[in-house]
C-alpha cells in the first residue's frame, strides 16, 4: 500500500507534492514541478467564477479547479516558465474548453495537484521498482501486440474519436500500413477478438495525427500492466523523436 502523509492535502501545491514523494523514497533525483508534469500527474488552478465567461463556469459560480493537460501548456510549465499560461482546459462540467487569446495567466505558486494522483504514482513507481518475474510465453504474446480491449482500456477518451470503431474499420494508423499486426485477425472479414495492434505505433499515431498530448500517454504506458513489455520501446521512440 502507498505510504500516505497528513500533511498532504486534498489539492498539494508544488512544493507539498514534491516534499511528499521524497519523503516516500520514490525515484532518484529530487522531485521538481517538470518532473511532477514528465510523471504524467496533472496540475490545477483554481479559477474563481468570472462573469465574462458563463459557458466555462456553468453553475459552478464559485469557481472550479481548472486542469493543465495541453501540451503547449505543460511543456511551457517544465521548460521553467515564470507564470502559469493556460490556453486550453476543461471547463466546469469536465469539456475540453479553448480559452481566448492569449489565454488565462496566473502565479506558479497557484499550481495545486491532487492527492489521489501523488499516491497512484508513488505506488506505481514503487511497483516499478520491485523485481519483476519472467513469463516467457506471457511477454512473447505482449511482443507480438496487443488485442482490442487493451488498446481501448489504455487510450479510449484521448482523442476526438471513437476508438472502438476506428479499430474495427482498421483505416489509417488502426490499419495494416499504420499500427494493427500484419497477419493477425485471420484473413477475409476482420475478426476483432485476434487482431492486434503495436501499441507503440499507434500512441505515435494518436499523437503525430490527434494531436494527443505526450504526457497523457505517456500515463497511459506507465499505467497499464499489459504494457510493460513496450514502455522501452516507447521512451527510445520518444528520444529518437524528440519528444
Amino acid at each position: 500500500m502507498t505510504s500516505t502523509s497528513p500533511t498532504l492535502p486534498f489539492r498539494a501545491t508544488t512544493e507539498q507534492a514534491c516534499e511528499w514523494l521524497g519523503q516516500q523514497g520514490v525515484g532518484d533525483a529530487p522531485w521538481t514541478l517538470a518532473r511532477l508534469i514528465e510523471s504524467g500527474v496533472t496540475p490545477y488552478v483554481w479559477l474563481d467564477y468570472d462573469a465574462a465567461y458563463p459557458e466555462l463556469f456553468g453553475d459552478a459560480n464559485g469557481g472550479y479547479a481548472a486542469p493543465i493537460f495541453f501540451e503547449g501548456d505543460t511543456a511551457r510549465l517544465a521548460a521553467g516558465s515564470e507564470d502559469v499560461l493556460i490556453t486550453i482546459t476543461k471547463d466546469a462540467y469536465k469539456i475540453v474548453a479553448k480559452l481566448p487569446p492569449p489565454g488565462f495567466r496566473r502565479a506558479l505558486h497557484e499550481l495545486r495537484f491532487l492527492k489521489k494522483e501523488l499516491e497512484q504514482l508513488a505506488a506505481r513507481l514503487k511497483r516499478e521498482a520491485e523485481p519483476q518475474p519472467v513469463k516467457t510465453e506471457g511477454v512473447k504474446e505482449s511482443r507480438d501486440g496487443v488485442g482490442r480491449d487493451e488498446i481501448l482500456a489504455a487510450f479510449d477518451g484521448l482523442a476526438r474519436l471513437d476508438l472502438a470503431q476506428s479499430l474495427d474499420d482498421g483505416i489509417g494508423i488502426f490499419g495494416d500500413d499504420g499500427a494493427r499486426v500484419k497477419g493477425s485477425g485471420g484473413k477475409g472479414k476482420k475478426n476483432k477478438h485476434n487482431t492486434l495492434w503495436n501499441p507503440v505505433t499507434l500512441a505515435l499515431g494518436l499523437n503525430e495525427v490527434y494531436r494527443v498530448p505526450v504526457p497523457r500517454l505517456k500515463k497511459a504506458f506507465a499505467t497499464h500492466d499489459f504494457l510493460y513489455a513496450w514502455r522501452a520501446d516507447w521512451e527510445l521512440s520518444l528520444t529518437l523523436l524528440n519528444k
